[in-house]
Protein backbone atom coordinates (compact mmCIF):
# COMPACT_ATOMS: atom_id res chain seq x y z
CA UNK A 1 0.00 0.00 0.00
CA UNK A 2 1.28 2.99 -1.41
CA UNK A 3 0.91 6.23 0.81
CA UNK A 4 1.95 9.66 0.05
CA UNK A 5 1.47 12.55 2.96
CA UNK A 6 1.20 16.42 1.72
CA UNK A 7 2.41 19.22 3.47
CA UNK A 8 2.69 22.91 2.49
CA UNK A 9 6.10 25.03 3.65
CA UNK A 10 5.26 27.54 6.37
CA UNK A 11 6.97 30.49 6.52
CA UNK A 12 8.68 30.39 9.74
CA UNK A 13 10.03 26.78 9.22
CA UNK A 14 12.58 29.08 6.73
CA UNK A 15 16.11 30.23 7.66
CA UNK A 16 17.36 33.38 6.11
CA UNK A 17 18.30 32.21 3.04
CA UNK A 18 14.72 31.50 1.88
CA UNK A 19 14.74 27.86 2.22
CA UNK A 20 13.39 25.19 5.05
CA UNK A 21 15.83 25.00 7.95
CA UNK A 22 17.13 21.21 7.50
CA UNK A 23 15.89 20.48 11.23
CA UNK A 24 12.65 20.56 10.07
CA UNK A 25 12.60 17.58 8.01
CA UNK A 26 12.87 15.44 11.06
CA UNK A 27 9.37 16.86 12.11
CA UNK A 28 8.40 16.34 8.63
CA UNK A 29 9.42 12.66 8.45
CA UNK A 30 7.39 12.25 11.66
CA UNK A 31 4.36 13.52 10.41
CA UNK A 32 4.18 11.33 7.64
CA UNK A 33 5.03 8.46 9.45
CA UNK A 34 1.95 9.12 11.87
CA UNK A 35 -0.06 9.54 9.02
CA UNK A 36 0.95 6.72 7.66
CA UNK A 37 -0.10 4.44 10.40
CA UNK A 38 -3.30 5.77 10.67
CA UNK A 39 -3.80 4.99 6.69
CA UNK A 40 -2.31 1.55 7.02
CA UNK A 41 -5.09 1.26 10.30
CA UNK A 42 -2.68 1.18 12.74
CA UNK A 43 -2.43 4.48 14.32
CA UNK A 44 -0.04 5.06 17.52
CA UNK A 45 -3.45 5.33 19.86
CA UNK A 46 -4.04 1.77 18.46
CA UNK A 47 -0.58 0.07 19.04
CA UNK A 48 -0.14 2.09 22.61
CA UNK A 49 -3.69 0.39 23.76
CA UNK A 50 -2.31 -2.44 22.40
CA UNK A 51 0.87 -2.16 25.45
CA UNK A 52 3.34 -1.19 22.41
CA UNK A 53 5.25 2.06 21.31
CA UNK A 54 7.98 2.63 18.65
CA UNK A 55 10.69 4.65 19.96
CA UNK A 56 13.05 6.66 17.69
CA UNK A 57 16.81 4.78 17.23
CA UNK A 58 18.20 7.18 14.44
CA UNK A 59 17.40 8.85 11.46
CA UNK A 60 19.62 9.74 8.15
CA UNK A 61 19.10 12.16 5.92
CA UNK A 62 20.16 12.67 2.45
CA UNK A 63 19.38 16.59 1.19
CA UNK A 64 19.13 16.27 -2.59
CA UNK A 65 16.97 20.00 -3.38
CA UNK A 66 15.40 22.66 -1.58
CA UNK A 67 12.26 23.66 -0.63
CA UNK A 68 11.04 27.47 0.01
CA UNK A 69 7.49 28.78 2.09
CA UNK A 70 4.47 28.01 0.16
CA UNK A 71 5.98 25.15 -1.66
CA UNK A 72 4.25 21.64 -1.03
CA UNK A 73 6.23 18.79 -0.33
CA UNK A 74 5.35 14.93 -0.96
CA UNK A 75 6.80 12.67 1.53
CA UNK A 76 6.34 9.17 0.62
CA UNK A 77 6.42 6.94 3.60
CA UNK A 78 7.41 2.68 3.71
CA UNK A 79 8.90 -0.21 5.34
CA UNK A 80 12.56 -0.39 4.67
CA UNK A 81 13.48 -3.19 7.07
CA UNK A 82 12.04 -5.06 9.67
CA UNK A 83 12.26 -8.03 11.69
CA UNK A 84 9.56 -8.09 14.44
CA UNK A 85 12.10 -6.53 17.12
CA UNK A 86 13.37 -3.29 14.61
CA UNK A 87 11.96 -1.84 11.81
CA UNK A 88 13.33 0.64 9.37
CA UNK A 89 10.86 3.19 7.88
CA UNK A 90 12.16 4.71 4.74
CA UNK A 91 10.99 8.05 3.24
CA UNK A 92 11.09 10.07 -0.31
CA UNK A 93 10.37 13.81 -0.58
CA UNK A 94 9.45 15.26 -3.63
CA UNK A 95 8.60 18.70 -4.64
CA UNK A 96 4.90 18.37 -6.02
CA UNK A 97 5.49 21.14 -8.19
CA UNK A 98 8.72 20.05 -9.70
CA UNK A 99 9.16 16.28 -8.77
CA UNK A 100 12.62 16.91 -7.93
CA UNK A 101 13.59 14.49 -5.21
CA UNK A 102 13.91 17.04 -2.11
CA UNK A 103 15.47 14.28 0.07
CA UNK A 104 16.25 10.36 0.95
CA UNK A 105 15.79 9.52 4.24
CA UNK A 106 15.17 7.31 7.20
CA UNK A 107 14.26 6.30 10.66
CA UNK A 108 15.05 3.32 12.85
CA UNK A 109 12.96 2.50 15.32
CA UNK A 110 12.37 -0.82 17.82
CA UNK A 111 9.62 -2.25 19.70
CA UNK A 112 8.78 -2.20 23.34
CA UNK A 113 6.37 -2.09 25.63
CA UNK A 114 5.03 0.83 27.81
CA UNK A 115 8.01 0.19 30.02
CA UNK A 116 10.52 0.52 26.88
CA UNK A 117 11.32 -2.54 27.12
CA UNK A 118 11.93 -4.57 23.85
CA UNK A 119 9.55 -6.87 22.59
CA UNK A 120 9.09 -8.76 19.29
CA UNK A 121 5.89 -7.93 17.52
CA UNK A 122 5.46 -11.49 16.14
CA UNK A 123 5.08 -12.78 19.27
CA UNK A 124 2.79 -10.20 21.34
CA UNK A 125 0.89 -9.07 18.81
CA UNK A 126 1.30 -11.22 15.34
CA UNK A 127 -1.42 -9.23 13.70
CA UNK A 128 0.67 -6.21 13.69
CA UNK A 129 3.49 -7.92 12.70
CA UNK A 130 1.89 -9.10 9.76
CA UNK A 131 0.88 -5.86 8.55
CA UNK A 132 4.47 -4.50 8.84
CA UNK A 133 5.77 -7.46 7.37
CA UNK A 134 3.17 -7.22 4.39
CA UNK A 135 4.23 -3.14 3.64
CA UNK A 136 7.80 -4.00 3.48
CA UNK A 137 9.55 -3.58 -0.03
CA UNK A 138 11.75 -6.47 -1.24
Amino acid sequence: MSVVFERKINYYETDKMGVVHHSNYIRYLEEARCFWLDEIGMPFSLLEENGITIPVLGVNCTYKYHVTFDDVILIMPFVKEYSGVRMTVGYNVEDKKTGKTVLVGETKHCFTSKELKPINLKKVAPEFSKKFENLKKI
